[in-house]
């Protein structure tokens, strides 16, 4: 994006940061729950001053590719990222804890018009999401959860097969925003219950370090 942006190439750069977007929102369900401050520098919204939203608010808002201060910013705060990696323990605590913030959001602070709204991706923004939600729950919590509690395992799973569903509209005008909320919610106390019977702390919505 960087060296699009300092060719002047607007498409190229555009076309950049869409990938870069995608791969960010789904790992989400991993910055939210053991890097929050990261998180919210990477990805400040919705007081774009910085990240991935600054850089949106001018490459797609205004057409300007004058990125290279912003983009050094968001790089930076990526290798920041990076560098955390080799010494964070990863916990099914702090993964949970991702995954439940993540859903909250989808329903809460993204249902409403949607979060990248200058570029036009707020509906992969959420798709990128849930599949987060999904890998992370199959890969971690599906099969421990299902040996205590095969019904609650069962919910969990159907409620983020209906939001897979709810954002598999031709674009964001046709998602049932009433739907997504509530199914949303209903995901996130179906987590928060299934906390205990994992032997986790019941995950709160708020961003904290684990």
């Amino acid at each position: 994006m960087r060296e699009r942006a300092a060719a002047a190439d607007l498409p190229g750069a555009k076309k950049a940061w869409l990938s870069a977007r995608a791969g960010w929102e789904r790992s989400e369900v991993f910055t939210a729950g053991f890097v929050p401050e990261l998180d919210a520098q990477i990805d400040a919204w919705p007081n774009a001053d910085s990240g991935f939203h600054a850089i949106e608010a001018k490459l797609f808002g205004a057409g300007n590719t004058d990125v290279a201060a912003d983009a050094a910013g968001l790089v930076q705060h990526l290798d920041d990222l990076h560098g955390k990696l080799k010494d964070i323990k990863l916990t099914s605590q702090g993964l949970l804890d991702g995954t439940v913030r993540l859903a909250y959001e989808v329903g809460e602070s993204k249902a409403d018009g949607g979060e990248s709204r200058i570029s036009g991706t707020s509906l992969d923004d959420m798709r990128n999401n849930i599949a987060g939600i999904d890998f992370a729950y199959h890969t971690i919590f599906s099969a421990a959860l299902n040996t205590v509690d095969g019904k609650l395992d069962e919910m969990v799973s159907n409620r983020i097969e209906q939001l897979e569903a709810i954002v598999a509209t031709p674009d964001l005008p046709h998602v049932d925003i009433a739907d997504l909320r509530q199914t949303s919610e209903e995901l996130v106390v179906a987590l928060q219950g299934a906390s205990a019977k994992l032997g986790l702390q019941r995950p709160t919505l708020e961003a904290q370090a684990r």
